[in-house]
Order: structure tokens, then C-alpha cells, then sequence
């Protein structure tokens, strides 16, 4: 950490519900602060002026969570000397499906991530996995790189699902061991899969 930033900040953490106030209480931690920033990354990409002004801003909404601290005022040669820890966006990098933590898949009435396991999970007497098809589909109509996700620590890779393959992957649904899974892959049209993709220093 650069010397003129600290090494944690007190932050109040509470949860940001949809549709309604939280009654969830307010919890007071030391957080470092590095770990504030990378929740950051995907808002101010490693852009320290960005940065900046969102450290100022005393508060940060990520994913179901809230953190509020006091404004923090720190110059952009410190911030631009902490970004330059974290990793870079590498569109070369080729895709490693062994190495996928997540998906996230998106469609009219789909939404959600999906441990890579819960669908790599045969059922009884099944020789393939919903997951094998998800990857032979993404083989053959090809991926994009979408860039690198810091709050997930993985690089993400955008499979447009071709109409020729959605009514494959609805048939696949089969093979899913958890029915609750099978029964909304069938009932939504998947439109695109997001892969996540943990690097191996990562």
C-alpha cells in the first residue's frame, strides 16, 4: 500500500434490498482498503481520477451490500501507484473452461449465477452434463471477452446464445441434477451465458 493511503477504513456496512428498507442492522468493521478498492474497479475501471472521487463520495453499493466511511482524500499518484497492483483486462487471453467458477446466464424470464458444479453435476446414468453441451455450444458458435471482472477476480467471457442452439440448450436441460434449475432453464429463453474465469495466480 503507498504510504500516504491507509491500510484499512472503518466502514459501515448494511444491506441494499430491493423494493423496500432494510432493517438489517449496521455493522462497523476495519476493512482494508484495498479490498474497498477492487469492489470499485468495476465502476471506476483503473482510472485513479475515477477512483478518487468515489473515495470522497463516502459510498459504494455492491451487489446486496451498502459501505459508507468518511470521506477519504488521497492524491492520484498514491491511487494511480495501487492500481497498477491489480490486473489488467487481457483480451488474448484464451478461454480455459476448467477454470470457470461461475456463469451468469441472462434471458426473458432468466437471471442468475450458477456455480459452475451445480451444472457439471450428472444425473444417474447420464454419460454428459448440462455443462459439457454449455461448452461444446460455446466451441462452436464462438466467445467474446467482455473484460475482467474485479469484484468476481475473474475474466469474463460473453457466449451469444445462436437460435439454431437455444432449442439444444433447452433439450439439455435434462441432464441438470437439480430440478428446481432444470424447470426455470426450460421455462426462460437463454440469450446469453457469461462465463467467469479465475486466473491461475488469481
Amino acid at each position: 500500500m503507498p504510504a500516504s493511503l491507509p491500510e484499512t477504513i472503518r466502514v459501515k456496512l448494511s444491506s441494499e434490498e430491493a423494493g423496500g428498507v432494510s432493517i438489517t442492522p449496521v455493522v462497523v468493521r476495519e476493512m482494508p482498503l484495498r479490498d474497498l478498492v477492487e469492489l470499485m474497479l468495476d465502476l471506476t475501471g483503473k482510472n485513479a481520477a475515477r477512483l478518487r472521487e468515489l473515495l470522497l463520495s463516502g459510498t459504494l453499493v455492491s451487489g446486496a451490500s451498502r459501505f459508507r466511511w468518511a470521506a477519504l482524500e488521497a492524491g492520484v499518484e498514491s491511487l494511480e501507484a495501487l492500481l497498477a497492483t491489480f490486473p489488467d483486462p487481457e483480451p488474448e487471453r484464451p478461454f480455459a473452461p476448467e477454470r470457470c467458477v461461475r456463469v451468469r446466464i441472462e434471458g426473458p424470464g432468466l437471471r442468475g449465477d450458477i456455480p459452475r458444479e451445480a451444472l457439471a453435476k450428472r444425473r444417474i446414468l447420464r454419460r454428459g452434463s448440462f455443462w459439457d453441451i454449455l461448452v461444446d455450444v460455446a466451441a462452436e458458435a464462438g466467445l467474446h471477452y467482455a473484460g475482467y471482472s474485479y469484484r468476481e477476480r475473474a475474466d469474463r467471457y460473453v457466449l451469444e446464445i445462436p437460435p439454431a442452439q437455444l432449442e439444444r440448450i433447452q433439450e439439455s436441460a435434462r441432464l441438470l441434477r437439480y430440478s428446481t434449475l432444470e424447470a426455470q432453464m426450460r421455462r426462460g429463453s437463454v440469450r446469453q451465458v457469461v462465463f467467469l474465469v479465475r486466473r491461475r495466480d488469481d
